[in-house]
Parts: C-alpha cells; structure tokens; sequence
C-alpha cells in the first residue's frame, strides 16, 4: 500500500473509535448497529487489517536490513495499535456463524489455542491487559485460519471469557462467543450457557432470549448447580414484566 493508502487507513481507525469513544455510555451496547452503517463497518475492519498487516511487515522489513532502532518504531505502533479498544460494532462482522462444522483434529489450531492460554489471565496491570489481546489475537487467527477445527468452541469460550474481562468490558461481544461455544459443541464442558445467559439478563432486550438459554440449561446440562441456578432464575424472570 502506498504510504497516502497508509495514511488514509489509520485516520479510518482512528476517527471511527473516537467517535465511539465520545458515544454517551448510556448508548453503547444497546444497539447492534444503526441502520445503514455495515459498508462503513466493513471498510473499519478491512482498514484495521491493512494497517496491521502494513506495520508488520514494515518491521519485518527492518529487521531483515539490521536496521534495529526503525524495527523498534515499528514495534512500538503496534503495540499501541493492539492496545486501542476495538469494539465490534455489527456483531454479524465479528462473530462466525453458529453453522460451522467442528469436527477436525487440526495440530496448527491446536497449537495457537496452546499459545493463547498461555497469555490469558497472566500478568498484572498493562501486562494483564497486554496479554489479553494477545490472546484475543490468538484465538480470533485459530477461528479464521481453522474454522473447521474441533478446537473452536473452546476458543470461542476463551473469547467470551476475554471480552467480559476487564481488559475489554465488551458484554454484548462477550455473550455472543460463548453461545457460539455451545452452539458448536452441544455438549461442551464449559458453562458457556451459563454465561451467556447472565450477560443476556442484564438488557432489557435480551431478557427473552436469556430464558431461552436457561431452558436450555434445565434440559441439556448435567452439573446440578448450573441447572438450579437456571431453575431459579427462571422462576425470578417469569414475575417480571
């Protein structure tokens, strides 16, 4: 890409997040989107990517030529780069569909989920945080590289898991992972449903669809305390308007 290309990629970026970041917080994650905002989305993550892509290479670049202070730049922006909250703003773009097929034993999928866990939940302060987006990284490349590997469910509970964090404070991108932890693997050992459940309780919108997945609970889980819980709170939500 041509550096105006560059350029013009990064003022993408970065006007769109701040112009989320100045959204009142009473607006944020009540919404899937706006009407008409899916081109714009699209054109976000597709910018999101070439930059990334751009400044790895550019650093590749420098350290193949020995040039270590202009690596070290380059290292730098990525890192802030990564470090930038990036929300997903159409869940439709962000999240696989809940139809893929996991069925295959794949070594390079099964190794980047090994790589993951052992960034996740380590640290303290910004190298917590730091290591959350590592393996966010990580675990979103096993989804789009290995779709069909068995191991996506369990990624996508790991995402669940990363989003609701306090790295990232994204509920709504949160709940929608870890249904597609058990929409992927029925029998999944996670509390997936669980979790799904909870975030989705607390909008008012999504109460229906959270005594949805708390049926589901009371029929296809098996550890009893999840099942009295979704008993319980089956029973709260039925006297509420």
């Amino acid at each position: 890409m041509r550096n105006g290309g560059l350029l013009g990629a990064l003022m993408l970026v970065l006007a769109l997040w701040a112009a989320a970041e100045a959204e009142p917080p009473a607006a944020k994650g009540k919404r899937t989107g706006a009407k008409g905002d899916v081109e714009i989305v699209e054109r976000l993550l597709a910018a999101r990517k070439e930059y990334q892509v751009t400044m790895e290479a550019l650093r590749a670049h420098y350290i193949g030529t020995g040039d270590i202070e202009r690596a070290r730049w380059a290292e730098e922006e990525l890192v802030q780069f990564h470090r930038v909250p990036k929300h997903a703003f159409r869940l439709e773009l962000d999240v696989p569909p809940p139809t893929l097929d996991a069925n295959k034993n794949i070594p390079e999928a099964n190794e980047l989920y090994r790589q993951a866990i052992k960034f996740k939940d380590k640290g303290w302060g910004q190298d917590y945080i730091d290591n959350q987006h590592r393996a966010e990284l990580l675990f979103q490349q096993l989804l789009t590289n290995y779709p069909q590997s068995d191991k996506i469910s369990d990624a996508a509970y790991q995402l669940g898991d990363v989003y609701e964090s306090k790295a990232f404070r994204q509920y709504e991108r949160a709940a929608a992972y870890f249904e597609r932890c058990f929409q992927w693997n029925p029998k999944t050992h996670f509390d997936a449903r669980m979790r799904a459940a909870r975030l989705y309780e607390r909008y008012q919108s999504e109460r229906s669809h959270a005594i949805e997945i708390y049926k589901e609970i009371t029929t296809h889980e098996t550890d009893p305390k999840r099942v009295e819980e979704a008993q319980k709170k089956l029973t709260e939500l039925s006297g509420k308007k």
